[in-house]
């Protein structure tokens, strides 16, 4: 399946239109770190509009100024989504039974088909000046994540009123985020032959203590501004040992800490090495990924008009987003998107394009509104 248009036939329903456009972005493969071919095609396809000229580009990530007007204090969104997905097994891309499957249809191929269609019918946008912004590497480490760059390098973004993320969030507002730690937990010992294992001693017995008190931990919840956040440690990969009939000498695991908004990073750390120091046999903790959480942004008056537009409701983000990344400058930034939240890191992921048109309706709703500059305050 191709398409090789760049605007948008105002004659076709808009419902196939964002049909074909979520097809045409599932059909080029983009795994992260593969995102150049994604990257080029929808530049490609978004270098023809007219509002568009001055796309600018950082790497495998594209920002695309849209509508500048100037008079009246007009409030400046952001729409961010990123290009890569995660490794899953998935069939060929298609439509069945309304739903699209394709690697990334939820998150979040589904947003990028939305920004797309939105920047092909920009000229309609009366209330707010528009970047969107196009980025590689999300699904990595943060410190490869090429959104870290595209802020620190592009004069807009850092003057933007509020960043809308387009993660999979089933047309509700999500808001906040919750910070995520990686750590990678050592255990040692000492190799034997296991038909005599007490010649040895097993770095894999060593880590029971840890996994015991991992299988019993409960969510702890925080309440933030009037929502409810949860901090977990999860233990997600294993590895160890030289053979089977060779007692290990050597056993890692990793360690995901999920914590609420309210902690700080530094305190978060030290929540882990308390944890994997009061279960005991660990020989050395390295953090090897650390993302700060958000705080909810839902009081911001540009939010509460999304609402008004036809958001399904407010709630928490359980997970890590960028809009991390925003409120650390002090911008506010929540996550709006029309992807399964379920369906994210899913084998053969798939997304309801109901979903898709609605988000499409709601933020061109929103993006439309005349009374958006009465929502801004006068700059100095």
């Amino acid at each position: 399946m191709s398409i090789s248009r760049t605007t948008v036939d105002m004659r076709m329903p808009m419902s196939v239109v964002l049909e074909e456009t979520l097809l045409w972005l599932c059909s080029i493969a983009s795994p992260t770190g593969e995102e150049r071919a994604l990257c080029d095609a929808v530049q490609e396809r978004l270098t023809r509009l007219p509002l568009a000229a001055r796309i600018r580009r950082y790497g495998n990530s594209i920002v695309v100024p849209l509508v500048r007007k100037y008079g009246p204090r007009r409030p400046h969104v952001a729409l961010v989504g990123h290009l890569d997905t995660v490794q899953t097994e998935n069939g060929p891309c298609r439509v069945e039974d309304g739903r699209c499957y394709g690697a990334g249809s939820a998150d979040m191929k589904s947003g990028l088909s939305v920004m797309i269609v939105l920047a092909e019918t920009a000229t309609q946008f009366v209330g707010c000046n528009l970047t969107l912004v196009f980025y590689a590497r999300e699904e990595g480490p943060f410190a490869d994540n090429e959104l870290g760059l595209v802020i620190e390098r592009d004069p807009d973004l850092r003057n933007v009123d509020l960043a809308v993320c387009l993660e999979p969030s089933d047309n509700k507002v999500h808001v906040g985020c919750c910070g995520s730690i990686h750590a990678t937990v050592r255990f040692l010992g000492k190799t034997g032959h296991s038909a005599r294992p007490w010649e040895g001693d097993n770095a894999i017995t060593k880590a029971a203590g840890l996994l015991a008190k991992l299988g019993e931990l409960r969510p702890i919840e925080h309440r933030v501004e009037g929502h409810i956040y949860r901090t977990i440690t999860t233990v997600t990969l294993a590895s160890g040992g030289r053979g089977r009939n060779i007692v290990p000498d050597a056993f890692s695991l990793n360690i995901n800490h999920r914590f609420a908004p309210d902690t700080s990073t530094e305190q978060a750390q030290k929540d882990v090495l308390a944890l994997v120091g009061t279960a005991g046999g660990a020989t050395r903790v390295e953090f090897t990924d650390v993302s700060p959480g958000a705080r909810p942004a839902d009081n911001h008056p540009l939010v509460q008009r999304l609402t008004l537009a036809g958001a399904r409701s407010v709630e928490p983000k359980q997970a890590w987003t960028d809009v991390a990344r925003f409120a650390a400058l002090g911008i506010p930034a929540i996550n709006f998107g029309p992807g399964e939240n379920a369906q994210a890191h899913q084998t053969n992921e798939s997304t309801d394009l109901g979903l898709v048109f609605e988000s499409y309706r709601i933020l061109h709703t929103w993006l439309s509104r005349s009374d958006l500059t009465n929502t801004m305050p006068s700059k100095p």
